[in-house]
């Protein structure tokens, strides 16, 4: 990733990772829902960096929350498991649960050609 910063929303931080845009490329807007440094958010945190990288050439940028720190973020997206991944841009919004170690699954859920 290009570059990693954190965001404080109501005194709460989240954290963003986002890459440079590539000019002529769609733009996607994720947000991964996580519950604390789990072993199956880290590998998700892990599987979802490789394919942004390998798959949207730095049309991306991704959200973590984490809900064990900001429980109430869950109701805008109907987050009812984690991980889960949304992607809120290109619309229509999806959702990707699980740790995203299926690349086909992802890039399917995303709408993303394979390179």
């Amino acid at each position: 990733m290009k570059s990693a910063q954190h965001r404080k929303t109501d005194g709460k931080a989240k954290r963003k990772i986002s890459a440079k845009r590539v000019s002529g490329g769609q733009k996607y807007d994720l947000r991964l829902y996580v519950a604390g440094q789990t072993p199956r958010s880290l590998q998700a945190l892990s599987n979802l960096k490789r394919i942004c990288e390998e798959h949207l050439a730095g049309n991306y940028r991704v959200e973590i929350i984490d809900l064990l720190q900001q429980p109430q973020l869950a109701a805008g997206d109907q987050i009812l498991a984690i991980p889960t991944l949304v992607r809120a841009i290109p619309k229509p919004a999806r959702k990707i649960i699980g740790d995203l170690s299926n690349t086909e699954r992802v890039l399917v859920g995303l709408d993303v050609r394979p390179h």
